[in-house]
């Protein structure tokens, strides 16, 4: 199954109706999902309450803003993520990303800037602990039941006391489990700090390579990796990130892009070319078995999200290499993954840490 996702980021955009465009275009095009970045550094909405006014406007795609676990709280950072899944109707992912700067630290006073190695040693923590926190209801924990005024079983409710490196927290979460269980976690592997947390918390992975053999080796690492850890390689999606310039309309892609591959450049590797083009790159790339799918980030957001979706997206549809219709309602099926299962509910534990 090939999977295609794409970023709406706007520069300068606060207006939550320029996001909705871009958002509703792309479930129009059956695209997995949107991203939406944000961090400390740069000005801009937060994304994750601008993906929250989205969801009740969409209907089918998933929603995954940027969230950083540096200098946040895990607890308030969990809660957050679970409660866009419950707004979306179980549409909701989280990208995972990390502050590395000393500007960054001095907006928040209490910690100076660490190396990235800690930071996403500490990034995989949050992954963890929010895990134990969505299961720390169980499905039906909740009674609603007005006659007798029980609101919720007390056996189906489980303690989480979590130490880690930097922080420390106790639950159950404030919130019900998501509808997903587990709302989709993304990590950036490209570099080499959040690879191996990507490798054991991540749903999907998303990399910026410029060649097939280079995106085909850090697959096949991440997935080599995901087993280490105890995972199936097969519950780790790998998506190629790619910047899109289809600015020019129909014509052969310039040299060193294309089939060819994406050319590098500071922002990452791009693509400047045709729609035509674009799609025999995405379908060689995913019929070799080298990633499984693309995040495709346009750099003229509504230009190029239309090229993409009237073009590329039309033309893999018409070959029978991209579905047509969403096959179900939650991010989780559009990537063929599972609803994890409650990991204190399987085990018959009450009240575990």
């Amino acid at each position: 199954m090939l999977h295609l996702s794409a970023a709406v980021d706007q520069p300068s955009a606060y207006d939550a109706a320029s996001y909705l465009t871009l958002a509703r275009l792309a479930e129009r095009g059956g695209l997995d999902f949107v991203t939406l970045e944000d961090s400390f550094a740069r000005p801009g909405p937060d994304a994750l309450a601008v993906l929250a006014r989205l969801a009740p406007a969409t209907s089918r795609i998933g929603l995954v803003p940027t969230v950083t676990t540096t200098h946040t709280e895990p607890f308030h950072v969990q809660a957050a993520v679970a409660t866009l899944d419950w707004v979306s109707r179980g549409r909701a992912g989280w990208r995972i990303d990390v502050s590395t700067t000393e500007g960054e630290a001095r907006l928040f006073g209490r910690r100076q800037a660490a190396p990235a190695d800690a930071l996403w040693q500490e990034a995989g923590e949050v992954a963890d602990v929010a895990a134990k926190l969505w299961d720390s209801w169980e499905d039906d924990a909740e009674i609603r039941d007005a006659p007798t005024g029980r609101f919720i079983d007390r056996d189906k409710l489980h303690h989480v006391d979590f130490r880690g490196t930097s922080f420390s927290v106790k639950g159950p979460s404030i919130v019900p489990r998501p509808p997903q269980g587990h709302p989709v976690r993304v990590v950036d592997a490209t570099d080499g700090p959040a690879r191996r947390t990507a490798a054991r918390y991540a749903d999907v992975a998303l990399v910026r390579a410029t060649s097939a053999p280079q995106a085909a080796a850090v697959r096949n690492q991440l997935r080599s990796m995901t087993a280490d850890f105890g995972r199936h390689p097969d519950r780790l999606r790998v998506l190629a990130g790619l910047l899109v310039d289809l600015g020019d309309g129909e014509h052969a892609a310039e040299p060193g892009h294309g089939g060819g591959g994406p050319r590098q450049t500071p922002q990452g590797p791009l693509y400047r070319g045709g729609p035509v083009d674009l799609a025999e790159l995405i379908a060689a790339w995913h019929g070799e078995g080298i990633v499984d799918g693309f995040h495709l980030t346009p750099v003229e957001p509504l230009r190029d999200l239309e090229r993409l979706v009237n073009g590329t997206v039309a033309l893999l549809q018409h070959r029978g290499l991209f579905r047509t219709f969403y096959p179900g309602s939650s991010l989780r099926e559009h990537l063929g993954l599972a609803r994890p299962a409650n990991q204190y509910a399987t085990t018959g534990a009450r009240h575990e840490p």
